[in-house]
């Protein structure tokens, strides 16, 4: 028997309470509560009929099947394509490029899978389509539908039967049996539960378009970043060309793989290497610059790390932008320790060009020589590449997959590589003799031994 009652819902995770309260008991958020009539009705999905539990030996695992996207960059972050049955949430600021993204998707399915029904509750057909021209994209394949109401989608999936599904966005479906208005906790929630009970059972791959708030968390409850398959974050300055694609959660693969695409006016184009991309354009003279090998998922990528020391007015700045906020610090008190620079009274910057996040401990030694750099005047040189863990006394500690590393670095024309001891003894000897042939290993075991290194000319 349907009834009602009065809750109070926190904004920033969905959590409700019987009576409001400052201060949200789950997420910690000040004064999110807040007052809904809700209709409560027992409710629950069923996903197929119920069976008795099977002991795990005796399921039949069935092979892992992937649709290729035909988007290479976007397969790297799905793990290798997309799962049938999966919900892909994607997320972006406004203007980023997520449906133009979405809708290159459609046109690559629609070229090898058959049909797409691309659902919109943003824009008219009209609006859809002239993106579509411009994208080239006006396949008979692909189904556009304006709707917002999640119960007219399913119907409209059951009827097409098509081969993927694309939502754009979930903030504006809505379920006319609650009288909560679009974009709210209860809407978002149980829109995006109707979607995950069809995808699983018809097997149905869907993408579901996010929006993100001002601290560029996902828009709604926690919770639905928990109901989906898998998270993207797409990210980009809109006024800049690039835009990084990237996974936050991947139940089919690993979350640290990144795609890099440029936004061109025919669409989003894939960057085959993004190292030669962010080393575009420095300059190899100046004090304060760095070259670092990071490894993202299965990609090694060179990335240049800036740092400028400055003499402060008033209290001293911090600012990091695409570094760990809560390592930088630390590598600031250990030069200030260990190599005596004076950093306290100084303001320091430090900036991974390009847009890249650079948070593995791999890039320590990188971001430390390039603040040293800055604030002794002395550049670096212009041709070395640097990587290693940084630890509390100063010592390099070895980090993952240094063939990858030193491979990467050799193929984008760098002579030197300066290394933690550790590391270099770790490489396969075979290996070792071969690169040692085209690229020169200088190992240390501090940052003291680092620093001499760089500052003999």
């Amino acid at each position: 028997m349907a009834k009602q009652k009065t809750v109070y819902i926190c904004q920033n995770c969905g959590a409700q309470s019987l009576k409001w309260q400052g201060k949200c008991n789950s997420c910690g958020a000040w004064n999110t509560m807040e007052m809904k009539e809700e209709t409560v009705t027992p409710k629950g999905f069923v996903l197929g009929q119920s069976s008795p539990p099977v002991a795990i030996v005796d399921i039949v695992a069935e092979k892992e099947d992937r649709y290729q996207t035909g988007i290479a960059e976007m397969d790297r972050v799905l793990g290798g394509g997309v799962v049938p049955g999966s919900l892909t949430l994607i997320a972006g600021e406004p203007g980023v490029g997520k449906s133009t993204l979405l809708l290159q998707l459609a046109k690559e399915f629609a070229l090898k899978w058959g049909k797409v029904l691309y659902i919109s509750g943003e824009e008219s057909l009209q609006q859809i389509k002239i993106r579509a021209k411009r994208l080239g994209a006006l396949n008979p394949q692909i189904y556009l539908l304006a709707e917002n109401n999640i119960l007219s989608m399913i119907e409209a999936i059951n009827n097409l039967d098509p081969v993927i599904v694309i939502v754009d966005s979930i903030q504006t479906a809505y379920l006319p049996t609650l009288e909560a208005a679009p974009g709210s906790i209860t809407q978002i929630r149980d829109s995006a539960a109707h979607l995950m009970r069809l995808a699983k059972e018809k097997a149905l791959p869907v993408f579901l378009v996010g929006h993100v708030t001002k601290t560029r968390t996902v828009a709604g409850p926690q919770v639905l970043m928990h109901m989906v398959d898998a998270v993207l974050s797409f990210t980009g300055d809109r006024h800049s060309l690039y835009r990084i694609l990237c996974g936050e959660k991947n139940r089919f693969g690993a979350t640290d793989e990144l795609g890099v695409f440029e936004m061109k006016n025919s669409g989003l184009e894939e960057v085959k290497d993004p190292g030669r991309l962010f080393l575009s354009g420095r300059k190899t003279d100046e004090p304060g610059t760095a070259i670092v090998p990071v490894v993202e998922g299965t990609r090694p990528i060179l990335c240049e790390i800036q740092a400028l020391v400055t003499g402060g007015y008033g209290p001293p700045r911090r600012q990091f932008s695409g570094t760990d906020r809560n390592r930088t610090p630390i590598l600031l008190a250990v030069l200030e320790k260990r190599l005596g620079l004076s950093l306290s009274s100084s303001d320091v910057y430090v900036n991974v060009v390009g847009g890249l996040s650079v948070t593995e401990p791999a890039a320590d030694l990188g971001i430390a020589l390039a603040v040293a750099s800055s604030a002794s005047e002395t550049a670096l040189k212009n041709n070395w590449a640097f990587f290693g863990e940084v630890g509390l006394t100063g010592e390099l500690r070895p980090v993952t997959q240094p063939e990858k590393r030193l491979q990467e670095v050799l193929q984008m024309g760098f002579s030197h590589c300066l290394m933690p001891k550790a590391s270099l003894r770790a490489l396969d000897n075979t290996f070792l003799l071969k690169i040692k042939e085209q690229l020169n290993l200088i190992s240390a075991e501090n940052i003291f031994q680092a620093w001499d290194y760089c500052k003999k000319r």
